[in-house]
């Protein structure tokens, strides 16, 4: 039976996608609150850091001497153990997920000539995750699974590229997206909030169409969680929108100053009838 957490979730401050800045950064809650998770619980929210570990052993694989920018589970001496276990198949360390060892066996095998390796590895990550004892869990990262394999079919049908080159992994609408060849890939009535993903896909700013992306997955934690009041799911969905705003805070640094200068030199190349200048 799953614990509930009364106390941790009742005192969780309300969050909000227009949040400037994360309302609890991630690793103070690696540090004070996921001691008090169950060992199984630590087990899902331990997904959400893996994302941050599978860029780090890509970048490890290119280059052995690179130092990841931030770790996620695991440092980055770990990660060199991880690929000198796997490549010298040696029993396996029970701490690392088998998904891992795999990968970097068919990234040696030359298997990535024909898939990128970032795309591989998301097929065995995401079907690792999808694999979570937990429902909730569970179908959250199908749901991302799902919306990136149509965002990307889309694009690539649009731009006349061969679909089934990028969709990852192998559940259901990875078929179809594979194999359908209707304008709707067949996934109308069977997938919710496809009219929405093909809005978002027709969106022209990048920026703007990234946004409306984690619009559509807090909109999907909300309804998937309403009537998770107390348990994982709903601290799991918590620390989800908390990344999301972590994440558009770092990017309003990164990207902000351009997007404004953007603005302003559209705005410039506008004719502005005379009655309206200043």
């Amino acid at each position: 039976m799953s614990k509930n957490y009364y106390y941790l979730i009742a005192g969780l401050p309300d969050i909000s996608m227009d949040d400037s800045k994360p309302v609890c950064s991630m690793e103070l809650f690696r540090k004070e609150y996921y001691p008090e998770l169950t060992a199984e619980d630590r087990a899902l929210t331990d997904l959400l850091w893996l994302e941050q570990d599978n860029r780090n052993l890509l970048a490890l694989l290119a280059d052995k001497g690179a130092e990841p920018d931030s770790e996620g589970l695991y440092t980055a001496e770990e990660l060199r153990e991880v690929i000198r276990m796997a490549r010298e198949d040696e029993k396996w360390d029970a701490r690392y997920p088998h998904y891992l060892r795999d990968f970097i066996r068919a990234y040696d095998a030359e298997e990535t000539e024909k898939e990128m390796p970032s795309d591989l590895l998301s097929s065995y990550y995401y079907r690792h995750a999808m694999g979570a004892d937990n429902e909730f869990v569970s179908r959250w990262f199908a749901f991302n699974l799902d919306m990136n394999n149509i965002l990307s079919a889309m694009t690539a049908r649009k731009h006349r590229l061969n679909v089934a080159s990028v969709v990852v992994g192998d559940d259901e609408v990875a078929e179809a997206l594979r194999t359908n060849s209707s304008r709707d890939f067949g996934l109308t009535g069977s997938f919710e909030r496809l009219d929405t993903i093909q809005q978002i896909h027709d969106t022209a700013n990048l920026v703007e169409r990234e946004h409306r992306i984690d619009a559509l997955r807090w909109s999907w934690l909300d309804d998937e969680s309403f009537f998770d009041y107390f348990g994982i799911e709903k601290l799991f969905g918590f620390l989800v929108k908390n990344r999301i705003v972590e994440r558009w805070a770092r990017l309003d640094k990164e990207i902000g100053g351009g997007v404004l200068r953007s603005m302003i030199t559209r705005m410039k190349d506008v004719n502005i009838p005379a009655e309206f200048r200043v």
